[in-house]
């Protein structure tokens, strides 16, 4: 069915700024042809043996090319060494190898782990919008450095405009990665994973920055079935006549109010050798393209980001996309349903009674907790459809975990130890970290409604109250719950983190997808 809401009568988003493009160097950094920017470490003092600050690979040979102290330099330009800070010594004739080079940026790398370099790199890209290449050492740090380096700057060069003119931040065009080990494969590997890695962080940012004027459910399920064509992945969509006839009856309710019909989007991904035996995880993302609160009105103020009120769809979205550049070894079923929360003669309202897929109902006493009526709906289907080996949703769900957990530390809440072990490693190592909630059965009985199965508002602490209603549609599966609420904006540019919507769980599920084994003891 095609609806209004898929129309030309959209604004069309103008084009967007791209990531840099990443490649391997041979050459010292100086001797990179191109290159105007050159970024090399920065090491604290308490890191060396002589309790002093020192330079990182490629310092020495690039101070002698261009014949200048650079330790001095540093030394009395007051660096510390410290992960993210930046002293820049701008080179205004260039290099007799290097006649383009016009800055040098000396980049504290603190303890060298992937947290000090991902800062470290993000701050190499803020220093350097506008330029046309960057050549640097800093992926010849440590085995785990690549990774951390390309995605640091990667996520640190994001931006989103929509001004009549040019784009006030510009990223830099290309980095060249140097020093690194003679591994040619191994290391092109790493690289391919690595901007895999962050291309999908960078994408799902891009989903929930995108104006809700644009973006309506129709609008996602055209970007998810573009990314499915890139990504080989399969799709289906089903619209608003689809979902009636089956049965979903909470992404109904909930989209019924606006002028664009929800969607729910599915995604399915099955590795190369996939056979019956191959475990299926279901993931599950919430894809509110914009939020109101409904007649259960939000303030005004409480509006302003709810275009971001997507961000768990656009996760999952992301996702999907790059299962396969980390070598995920399981089939993962990725579900979004898509709706947007508004206001209208048709609207949802306190007091109505939902039948989800599946059959159970729900009373609505808060139009506003309308991201677990979707959610409930595709998880009961997916755990019905797909016969998963665990479930995983990600959503912004409730602003308790946002009062509980502040903004850089998003809530997990689960019934499967390894589940919730997995995913909270994978969170430490990729630098989304999270925090294990209590799904606290003792509060249970607050879910109670006079006329339906559940009350979908209920008293009580709001982030575990949300998960508990969530559980009766896993049917029984390992599952674990990802509340993003907290996490899913950033009050300002914070080293990877730029101001806006952050598409925060990427990385962390990509990081746990791609392990030799993700569902490792899951169910045991």
């Amino acid at each position: 069915m095609t609806s209004a809401s898929s129309s030309t009568d959209r604004p069309v988003l103008p084009a967007q700024v791209s990531p840099p493009e990443f490649a391997i160097g041979h050459q010292p950094a100086h001797a990179i042809a191109g290159a105007d920017v050159v970024a090399v470490p920065v090491l604290p003092a308490d890191t060396s043996t002589d309790g002093s600050l020192t330079l990182g690979p490629g310092a020495a040979d690039l101070g002698d090319a261009l014949d200048l102290d650079l330790l001095g330099i540093a030394e009395s330009g007051g660096a510390t060494g410290a992960a993210g800070s930046v002293l820049t010594v701008p080179v205004p004739l260039g290099g007799p190898d290097t006649p383009d080079l016009r800055l040098v940026l000396l980049v504290g790398v603190g303890a060298q782990r992937p947290a000090d370099l991902r800062r470290a790199a993000a701050a190499v890209a803020r220093a350097s919008f506008g330029r046309t290449a960057v050549a640097t050492t800093l992926a010849a740090l440590g085995d785990d450095a690549l990774e951390a380096v390309v995605v640091g700057l990667m996520l640190g060069s994001f931006s989103f405009s929509w001004r009549s003119g040019e784009p006030e931040r510009v990223p830099v065009k290309g980095v060249v990665l140097t020093g690194l080990t003679d591994d040619a494969d191994g290391d092109a590997g790493a690289l391919a994973r690595a901007v895999a890695v962050g291309g999908a962080s960078w994408r799902a940012r891009m989903l929930a920055t995108v104006p809700s004027n644009v973006k309506n459910p129709a609008w996602l399920a055209e970007q998810a079935e573009q990314l499915a064509a890139e990504a080989g992945l399969e799709v289906s969509v089903r619209d608003e006549q689809q979902l009636a006839d089956e049965g979903f009856g909470g992404i109904l309710a909930v989209g019924k109010g606006s002028a664009t019909p929800p969607r729910l989007i599915r995604l399915d991904y099955a590795p190369p050798k996939a056979g019956r035996r191959t475990p299926t995880l279901v993931l599950v993302g919430k894809g509110i393209t914009f939020d109101s609160g409904g007649l259960s009105i939000k303030p005004a103020q409480a509006m302003t980001s709810m275009k971001r009120d997507m961000t768990g769809g656009a996760v999952v979205l992301s996702t999907m996309a790059a299962l396969a550049a980390v070598g995920c070894p399981v089939k993962v079923v990725g579900l979004v349903p898509a709706a947007e929360n508004a206001v209208s003669g048709s609207a949802m309202r306190p007091g109505d009674v939902i039948r989800h897929w599946g059959g159970r109902t729900t009373e609505v006493t808060n139009t506003d907790a309308e991201g677990r009526l979707v959610m409930a709906d595709a998880l009961a289907y997916g755990v019905a459809e797909c016969k998963p080996t665990a479930v995983v949703d990600v959503a912004t769900l409730t602003g308790a975990v946002k009062v509980a957990l502040g903004q850089q530390v998003g809530g997990l809440l689960a019934d499967d130890d390894a589940l919730a072990a997995a995913i909270t490693d994978a969170g430490e190592q990729a630098g989304e970290p999270f925090w294990r909630l209590p799904l606290h059965t003792g509060y249970t009985d607050k879910l109670a409604s006079g006329v339906a199965d559940a009350d979908n508002g209920p008293k009580g602490p709001g982030a575990i109250m949300a998960a508990l209603f969530l559980r009766p549609f896993v049917g029984g599966k390992p599952w674990a719950h990802l509340d993003i609420a907290s996490v899913g904006d950033s009050p300002e540019d914070a080293y990877e983190w730029t101001e806006g919507p952050t598409g925060f769980g990427v990385r962390a599920l990509l990081t746990w997808l791609g392990s030799e084994e993700p569902l490792a003891g899951v169910g045991g």
